[in-house]
């Protein structure tokens, strides 16, 4: 196997940062298993490929691993001939796991080289990797006595997988009792995934049934892929002083004594543990890539959810405006107040010429009335917006509750199926901002003088207030009779009317009113959208994932 070591180094370190890069927040079919192999690679990685690569000359590790009760302190304390990993009755036994090296090789493991984060000691009971030197060991081999892979406590349980993917090697302890147990059998094909060497032990054999059962623990092995795995076979025995006995345990003593003496034999182990999970790496990535992608297309749909209800928010104020019925209440009834019916009905009588005066008069000369027109206005639309904005956001989390995603989603702190507190005040201010912004651009109109005589007739404030008018009458295609029969008013009254609003210059400034008041509508319903967006962006994938899992694997591919 031809490496160059620095080059795949910094390939590697690059696909570990882009595979804890992948976010797998989301609740989609698949998940669960693509953030296991996120964290068994992204592991393999920092705590094993790197590790080895950086110093190759370092010893060999071999990673005792087992069941609860399998024997697995037992077999390395018989090993190394003396109490070095607590065993008993009580369970968990092997808290904190247990490092045991020849004296020259402590200085291997004293640093975090390999399980950087596990703090180390050479006390009686660390908190973190207890590291234990002993001269029944040769230099160049070390054993560590993990947690049970099946332990009641999780944490002993998470630890016992990190320890296994820093090794060089496996040696799995099993029973002849419990050998066919599924939790045993989902770590050997991690092994089997990773491209790690793997031995077992099959412990506490019955007298003359280890022919039988090793065959058939042999057959179960070959059937899941795992055929050539060394199997050790070791006799029921009696302990002596806690210990196997020699002559039970020879086999694996016979096995291991001969990896001791061969350096060569101990560099091919390593070099196919490692090559075997360099291959491993495209399968594992392909199923964090298909994970990325699963993310991907779910936080786009959930993003549509949210987009259609409030576009359909958008639209049902736009319809509002086009069907004129925010003319049919209090709007039109302080409209008829502004403009003094009587007073201009009488004076119509006496020639359509007097209107301009009356109009600013009635306009100019009532603020009470003119406040009053305003804030009808402003009321309308805030009903409106608030309406709508509650609609969408109802349909919005309605539909984020179809998908396990979405409604994981909602779970979290803050209503989503509601409007925002802040919903009201921001609509009054918008709708205040829209009326200033009218009134400007009659001012803006009149001092370029295109408006016409009978607009500019009525003054800022009376002709601002036409135009607001004006935005729901034309838009709604409303008729003078129309809004007569809405207002109450009399068919004189309607001459009126259609005299202001049949106006071209009132026509072209009501359409650019109702622009503006959209566009601040929409931002409104933007900005309640958002919550259900920045709710999304917490646990949605960054686009191009998928894409850099690629490039780090093919920087991993090109360096090898």
């Amino acid at each position: 196997m031809q490496i160059s070591a620095a080059t795949l180094l910094d390939a590697l370190r690059g696909l570990h940062a882009a595979a804890l890069g992948t976010r797998l927040a989301l609740d989609v079919a698949g998940a669960a298993e693509a953030r296991r192999v996120r964290g068994e690679l992204a592991g393999q990685i920092e705590d094993y490929l790197i590790p080895r690569l950086e110093r190759m000359e370092a010893p060999l590790l071999m990673v005792v691993g087992g069941s609860t009760g399998a024997g697995k302190s037992t077999l390395v304390n018989s090993l190394v001939g003396s109490e070095v990993s607590p065993s008993g009755v009580l369970r968990p036994t092997t808290r904190a796991p247990v490092l045991v090296c020849h004296p020259g090789d402590v200085a291997w493991f004293a640093d975090e080289r390999i399980l950087p984060g596990l703090s180390r000691g050479t006390g009686a009971a660390p908190a973190g990797l207890q590291i234990v030197a002993t001269d029944a060991l040769a230099p160049g081999l070390a054993l560590l006595d993990a947690p049970d892979i099946d332990s009641v406590v999780e944490a002993n349980r998470t630890l016992s997988r990190q320890l296994l993917a820093a090794a060089d090697s496996w040696l799995f302890v099993t029973t002849a009792a419990r050998y066919a147990d599924a939790v045993p059998w989902d770590l050997l094909h991690a092994a089997r995934e990773r491209g790690t060497t793997l031995s077992l032990v099959l412990n506490r054999v019955p007298a003359g049934a280890g022919t039988e059962i090793a065959a058939h623990l042999n057959e179960m092995l070959a059937a899941r892929g795992l055929n050539g795995t060394g199997l050790l076979v070791v006799a029921e025995a009696e302990l002596i002083d806690g210990r196997l006995p020699v002559e039970d345990l020879a086999p694996v003593r016979a096995w291991l004594d001969a990896l001791s003496a061969d350096a060569s034999a101990r560099g091919a182990l390593v070099e196919r543990t490692l090559a075997g999970a360099l291959d491993s790496l495209p399968a594992r990535v392909e199923i964090l890539q298909t994970g990325a992608q699963d993310q991907a297309e779910t936080a786009e749909r959930l993003r549509d959810d949210v987009r259609r209800a409030y576009e359909r928010g958008l639209g049902e104020v736009d319809e509002a405006v086009k069907s004129g019925s925010l003319l049919r209440a209090e709007v039109l009834a302080r409209w008829h107040d502004v403009v003094g019916t009587g007073d201009v009905m009488r004076a119509l009588e006496t020639g359509i010429g007097r209107l301009r005066d009356r109009l600013r008069a009635a306009i100019g000369g009532r603020p009470a009335p003119d406040a009053e027109l305003r804030t009808a206005v402003e009321s309308s639309v805030d009903a409106l917006v608030h309406a709508a904005a509650d609609r969408a956001a109802e349909d919005a989390a309605g539909a984020w509750g179809a998908h396990p995603a979405g409604r994981t989603l909602l779970a979290g702190a803050g209503r989503l199926d509601a409007p925002s507190p802040g919903l009201i005040a921001a609509t009054r201010e918008e709708v205040r901002a829209w009326q200033g912004a009218v009134f400007d651009l009659v001012r803006d109109e009149g001092a370029s003088k295109r408006s016409s005589a009978r607009l500019a007739s009525l003054g800022v404030n009376g002709a601002g207030l036409t135009i607001m008018l004006a935005v729901f009458v034309q838009t709604g295609g409303l008729t003078g009779a129309e809004v007569a029969v809405a207002g109450g008013t009399s068919a004189v009254g309607q001459k009126v009317l259609e005299a202001i609003f049949g106006d071209q210059a009132v026509r072209a400034l009501a359409a650019k009113a109702r622009s503006d008041l959209l566009a601040r509508v929409r931002r409104l319903l933007d900005a309640e959208a958002s919550r259900f967006a920045d709710r999304l962006d917490s646990a949605a994938p960054e686009p191009g994932e998928a894409a850099e899992l690629t490039g780090a694997l093919d920087a991993v591919r090109r360096a090898r």
